[in-house]
């Protein structure tokens, strides 16, 4: 039997988000594990590879690694990979505002999820991107940017949203549909 999956996070509204968009056919288990991960500077796709070869290395099995953005296109897509830090200090309405000089106010939300089985093998990158708009915070403020994230093709923000809803059009549920296709072809089924 397969060693299960650890998906390293602290975030408990991540983790929910991954167990109900992967579903009870997902082939493997998934626990997780708050790991303190060097955030480095870089691309979208070299900050999560590092990140996935570092939390190998500390659980000594399968790890499933996510990064999240959230890129201002008028603001050539920061803060992208910073976005948690941004979030931080400005809160919603502070990421609102930055985008007040600019006529442009579109957005992509991407996530990258990064795979690897052990410490010894290459990770595999999985990524999804929802593309929206920027707008005055709206909706519960229980999930970081959610409040001001207005996916393309909806009125409202994902903070308003039914959780449903938003488990079956974002950049998250995108990148684990591609984890799942591959798990479920690597399986067999």
């Amino acid at each position: 039997m397969s060693k299960p999956i650890t998906f390293v996070t602290g975030n408990a509204k991540k983790l929910e988000e991954l167990v109900a968009i992967l579903g009870d056919k997902f082939p493997r288990k998934v626990v997780s594990a708050k790991i303190d991960l060097p955030e480095l500077q870089g691309t979208i796709e070299e900050i999560a590879l590092n990140k996935c070869r570092e939390a190998a290395k500390q659980v000594d099995g399968p790890v499933l690694v996510e990064d999240t953005s959230l890129c201002f296109n008028a603001l050539g897509d920061l803060p992208g990979p910073y976005i948690k830090w941004f979030l931080e200090k400005l809160q919603p309405e502070g990421l609102h505002r930055i985008l007040a000089g600019w006529d442009d106010k579109t957005a992509k939300a991407i996530c990258t999820l990064t795979y690897a089985e052990d410490c010894n093998s290459e990770p595999i990158t999985f990524s999804g991107v929802t593309e929206g708009t920027i707008v005055e915070p709206k909706g519960s403020r229980d999930f970081g940017w959610d409040p001001i994230f207005q996916p393309k093709g909806y009125q409202i923000t994902y903070a308003e949203m039914p959780k449903e809803e938003k488990n079956k059009i974002s950049h998250r549920y995108q990148a684990l549909s591609a984890l799942r296709a591959h798990f479920l072809q690597k399986n067999g089924d």
